[in-house]
């Protein structure tokens, strides 16, 4: 349909100049196009790779971050327990310390007693 109407208004010696110069066109549009998107390609490849660039680096620092935090983290944990057990050897030692403390009043609070009675008992006797 579309070749008939061109036949009725261009004529027969016309159509072919118009189908060479749309081939033509066709061609410049399609060389256009692909050196647009080359470009496109090779500014878009640079950008990618700075990227890329980035997140390696991002990435390594994050990674030696993390170790750190866990060295960190690692030694306040070691720290804590040794605290805790240095805790534990103060708190017996003074319990034990307080049973002796306690032993040593009682047994000089009895002789003192003891004393403290027999002179009462002297006192009231007189």
């Amino acid at each position: 349909m579309v070749m008939l109407l061109a036949l009725l208004l261009f004529g027969a010696k016309a159509i072919p100049d118009i189908a060479k110069t749309l081939g033509k066109g066709l061609r410049e549009f399609r060389k256009a196009t692909n050196e647009i998107k080359r470009e496109f390609d090779d500014y878009t490849s640079d950008v990618k790779r700075d990227f890329d660039e980035v997140k390696t680096a991002v990435n390594r620092e994050t990674d030696q971050i993390t170790r750190q935090i866990d060295d960190v983290s690692n030694t306040l944990k070691k720290d804590a327990g040794e605290i805790k057990k240095n805790i534990e050897n103060v708190t017996d030692t003074l319990e034990k310390d307080a049973g002796e403390i306690k032993k040593n009043i009682e047994d000089v609070s009895k002789p003192l007693e003891n004393t403290f009675d027999s002179y009462e008992n002297d006192r009231f006797e007189d």
